[in-house]
């Protein structure tokens, strides 16, 4: 088995435990929270394999159901010390996209699609699971807030491409790219930073 594969195991215990809490915090009952742990982790990488034209890889692979109901449990027994730091949900978040836009890049390469559409594919894979995560819990999802999200993801997702033509191993470049998507995120959150907005445009009637 492959590096890739593990961080893909571990990334959908991490969105998981992300789309748990985020039930877990709004006192949804345990059944609530574990079909959100379990959407919210599969929700992007389903996306991506139907537009690879594959079978999800959850469907064939009872690892992934594992890692989610590991993901929802560890959610449920920590959720008061988890709750004690409040970043944590962010946290997850931000560790969840990081390493499903590495698989999401690399999985799409191994496809045959072209670099572009790989990179794209990287950002579907990381950002689409928090979206369906909030809007089940009818908050504005954070791709169409005011904030660097999708684009850190791009971001990581095309150093992955470049990576991927050096000699660096495969564990190191997924590294990398992981924590380039990470740091933007968290940098951009700490600092309050965000991409400028398209000004409206003035009615004149």
């Amino acid at each position: 088995m492959s590096f890739i594969y593990y961080i893909d195991l571990l990334g959908t215990m991490v969105f998981a435990i992300s789309g748990a809490m985020a039930a877990n915090r709004n006192g949804i009952d345990v059944f609530g929270a574990t079909f959100m742990g379990f959407v919210t982790a599969i929700g992007g990488g389903s996306l991506r394999d139907v537009f690879l034209n594959i079978r999800p890889v959850w469907v064939e692979d009872g690892n992934y159901l594992i890692a989610i109901f590991i993901g929802v449990i560890l959610s449920i027994i920590l959720n008061k010390q988890l709750d004690n730091f409040a970043r944590t949900l962010f946290l997850f978040d931000a560790i969840g996209i990081g390493f499903f836009t590495v698989v999401g890049v690399e999985k799409s390469i191994a496809y045959e699609s072209s670099a572009i559409s790989a990179v794209m594919l990287g950002m579907f894979s990381a950002c689409m699971g928090g979206v369906i995560r909030d809007v089940l819990m009818n908050v504005t999802p954070l791709i169409l807030r005011k904030e660097i999200y999708a684009s850190a993801c791009l971001a990581g997702a095309f150093i992955y491409v470049l990576l991927s033509l050096t000699p660096l191993s495969d564990g190191i470049v997924a590294f990398i790219s992981a924590s380039v998507v990470f740091t933007i995120r968290f940098v951009s959150v700490k600092y309050n930073l965000s991409l400028p907005s398209v000004p409206m445009m003035e009615n004149k009637s």
